[in-house]
């Protein structure tokens, strides 16, 4: 199967090469490098096994015909940087919103059937219910970020059904491993490389969320198209348990072999505009499919400490 992988270069979409191109795929990865790495696909590169497309998917003209003869479209491509919106509302429209309508465009002119969309778990906004399950509403996003990510699973959503297209729409927990350039433990590496005596904790410490390691999520987003048959399936990908920032804090400083570090807070309970403090996804659905992830929050904290310090 030709496979297009839109943001292919960044830090999901490089494992999602990965295991595609293991499987047999015929990949072709667009990505403009603002936010991947060209690096963690040059191999794949190099051998030949992919061919890459640097193009911005607001300029449609510039990847559209890439898209003719593909079977499906995995569209990862986007502004991860939730903090960003408070300060730059147009970023989550552009690159999130309009990137993703310039995508369906494509795929509808070149009749390709088939789109799996990482969404993401702000979508929820603060529920009430946690752990939180795929049929909660309303959906009531807090940041610019998740509020672009439900517009654009809506999008997608009519697209399916106006021009019989198949979408598979992924609502992530935090998703951490191997090649991640944002986010909590990656910043709290930089901090403490910076100053190993004090690290700066965004928020009072306690907010509580679920993380899963790369290699689940892959195995996950992969195993709900096989195993989903509805023409609009939306799953939550995510671990069982939650775990504090405090905690990361410390396993990344005991990492990191640094047992004198001091802590010091922002204060407030989230850590910035936007952030919500408390999230667990259920991930029931899933696990009625047939699939679990193998890493709790902990053990897939540990194992992306230990990845990054490696990349250094």
């Amino acid at each position: 199967m030709k496979s297009i992988v839109t943001g292919g270069a960044g830090f999901i979409g490089s494992h999602l090469v990965d295991k595609l191109i293991r499987r047999g795929d015929d990949v072709t990865v667009i990505d403009n490098l603002s936010g991947g790495n060209i690096e963690f696909i040059k191999p794949h590169i190099t051998n030949g096994k992919i061919r890459f497309v640097q193009a911005n998917l607001l300029d449609s003209q510039k990847f559209q015909d890439e898209f003719a003869g593909a079977g499906f479209v995995y569209h990862l491509a986007a502004n991860p940087d939730v903090k960003i919106g408070a300060s730059d509302t147009r970023t989550h429209l552009d690159n999130n919103i309009l990137a993703t309508y310039n995508v369906l465009e494509a795929m509808r002119k070149n009749d390709v059937r088939n789109i799996a969309f990482t969404s993401t778990s702000t979508v929820y906004g603060e529920a009430s219910i946690v752990p939180t399950p795929e049929h909660y509403g309303p959906l009531i996003p807090i940041s610019l970020y998740g509020a672009s990510k439900l517009a654009s699973e809506a999008i997608i959503c009519s697209y399916s059904h106006t021009f019989d297209m198949n979408s598979y729409i992924y609502r992530f927990a935090n998703i951490i491993g191997d090649r991640g350039t944002h986010g909590v433990i990656f910043d709290f590496i930089n901090k403490l490389n910076r100053d190993p005596e004090k690290l700066e904790i965004l928020g009072n410490g306690k907010q509580s969320k679920s993380y899963l390691h790369i290699s689940d999520c892959v195995d996950g987003m992969l195993y709900a198209i096989d195993n989903s048959k509805e023409k609009v399936n939306i799953f939550n990908i995510g671990s069982e348990d939650k775990i504090d920032v405090t905690s990361i804090a410390k396993i990344v400083a005991a990492e990191m072999g640094l047992d004198k570090v001091r802590f010091e807070y922002t204060g407030g309970d989230r850590g910035w505009k936007g952030d919500v403090p408390f999230m667990a996804l259920s991930i029931e659905k899933m696990k009625s499919a047939g699939w679990r992830p193998t890493h709790n929050s902990e053990e897939s904290v540990r194992l992306t400490v230990r990845s990054l310090l490696k990349e250094l």
